[in-house]
């Protein structure tokens, strides 16, 4: 049995500014379907920069008192907001199907990783300790302690609307910061959405204020003057102009940009598991991951063998209508985004890439992208260069295990890496080789956990990871106090 989408009242969309839905005054904005463009998922005015004004002010004049709140009771906040998240993860998963694309099973998980990352925060003050040093004086000790940094900027994408949020306005708020929240103009429903999760739970005015339109938002963000942190998630061009104007401002940020993450499957795998999960890695989220995968490098006595295990695989992969719980992947984020990868296969195709596989969008609409399987002939092939951020994987074949470290390597990014082996010899030599901020051995490149880092090396990332214990070194800073008695 299987269901599909059937439209929907349109939802209102309002800013949240200081404990106050309004709606927007700026240009309206609708959020249609990508799988049926006709079905306008939620409408409303957007913000304008006098509302980024307000809720900065907002933000500020709330920042003294939520940092003098207990941790342990802002964590009360979050633990009461996962409730609520939980409660709707099947109404909150199908609308993030029906604005977003992915499938309702990865919306609805998305929604309940959203419950488990605040959940997890929730209990920090468990975990948060200061530490005392010894001192090289008499009757002296040496503490070190943490503030928030006050007023945290954060811009999220559109790929994972709900949980990436989470992921940053869960430690920014437990740590002691007041968040002002720009998420991305293309799914503003489920960022509307844990935002009222948070305000149910009793958040304080003013902790938490969300504004929705578009990039140009974020300048304004960055540049106010009342800005003490800025958090990103999104491009790397976008990423980059940030960086450079935090920069200019003073003001810290952490910024996680592209990827291009390669799977590496060597001649001693386990091939079905590996088909099984460069499948997951590179279709999965119709591969609108930050830690997808886009480039697949083969040993060559295994390379036939794979290539036709992940081809039948990929053969019975159904495309379709993300609401439908017998399809396995949706369409990408617009039309717009589908006719960008569609033309940048057709590229690596005149470049001389070899079509290994292609599935069947016909009839769909204009953003569905067939999952394609492309063989480069080379480094300079634009599939094996460019992040297409959709249904597309490079594959290379390798002599050896020395070739395929290599060519892990071969990319601007770092972002993460899956290697599939049951060499415990070759994972120790990749880990000191291999350069990226997450290496899974023997499971799908994507795939992040809210107790350990996430985060890129080289171009992928900038400033402090993301999650774990990592979260405290950038939503707070270190007072050392030199400690006398009398």
């Amino acid at each position: 049995m299987t269901q599909t989408m059937t439209h929907t009242q349109t939802v209102q969309l309002n800013l949240l500014i200081d404990g106050n839905w309004i709606q927007g005054t700026g240009t309206e904005l609708v959020s249609s379907s990508p799988t049926d463009p006709e079905h306008v998922v939620a409408a409303g005015g957007t913000a304008t920069e006098a509302d980024v004004h307000t809720a900065m002010a907002a933000a500020r004049a709330a920042a003294d008192g939520w940092a003098a709140t207990p941790m342990a009771e802002r964590g009360t906040y979050l633990l009461r907001a996962a409730a609520i998240i939980t409660a709707n993860a099947d109404a909150w998963g199908t609308e993030l199907a029906r604005e977003e694309g992915k499938t309702f099973a990865e919306g609805r998980g998305e929604v309940l990783r959203a419950a488990q990352i605040l959940t997890y925060y929730s209990a920090e003050s468990d975990r948060l300790a200061g530490e005392v040093f010894s001192s090289p004086r008499r009757g002296e000790q040496i503490l070190v302690t943490r503030k928030p940094l006050g007023v945290i900027g954060v811009i999220t994408p559109f790929n994972f609307p709900i949980a990436i949020p989470a992921w940053k306005i869960a430690p920014a708020l437990v740590f002691g910061n007041t968040v002002l929240w720009k998420p991305a103009s293309a799914v503003p429903l489920l960022a509307m959405r844990l935002a009222q999760a948070l305000v149910e739970a009793g958040l304080p005015d003013g902790v938490l204020n969300l504004v929705i339109g578009s990039g140009s938002l974020g300048s304004g963000i960055v540049n106010h003057p009342d800005l003490d942190g800025l958090t990103f998630t999104g491009s790397t061009g976008v990423g980059r102009k940030l960086a450079a104007a935090a920069a200019t401002a003073g003001v810290p940020i952490q910024a996680e940009m592209g990827g291009k993450n390669a799977s590496v499957v060597l001649e001693d795998a386990d091939l079905d598991l590996a088909a099984e999960q460069v499948l997951f890695g590179a279709f999965r989220s119709t591969g609108q991951k930050c830690t997808a995968t886009s480039r697949l490098i083969l040993q060559d006595s295994i390379a036939e063998d794979f290539l036709a295990r992940l081809c039948e695989r990929l053969a019975a992969w159904k495309t379709g209508d993300p609401t439908d719980t017998a399809v396995h992947m949706g369409p990408v984020v617009s039309g717009t985004a589908a006719a960008d990868i569609r033309a940048g296969i057709k590229a690596s195709i005149a470049q001389g890439a070899t079509l290994g596989f292609e599935g069947d969008v016909t009839d769909l609409g204009d953003a569905f992208v067939a999952p394609t399987i492309l063989e480069v002939p080379d480094a300079t092939n634009n599939a094996w260069r460019d992040e297409f951020f959709g249904p597309v994987l490079a594959v290379r074949r390798v002599a050896s295990t020395a070739e395929a470290f290599e060519l892990a390597n071969d990319s601007e990014y770092g972002l993460s890496c899956a290697l599939f082996t049951q060499d415990v010899s070759k994972v120790l030599a990749a880990m000191e080789v291999i350069d990226v901020g997450i290496l899974h051995v023997n499971s799908e490149s994507a795939g992040a956990d809210p107790h350990v880092p996430f985060g890129g090396a080289k171009k992928s990332g900038y400033g402090p990871k993301e999650q774990g214990g990592a979260a405290k070194e950038f939503f707070t800073h270190t007072t050392t106090v030199y400690l006398r008695g009398a």
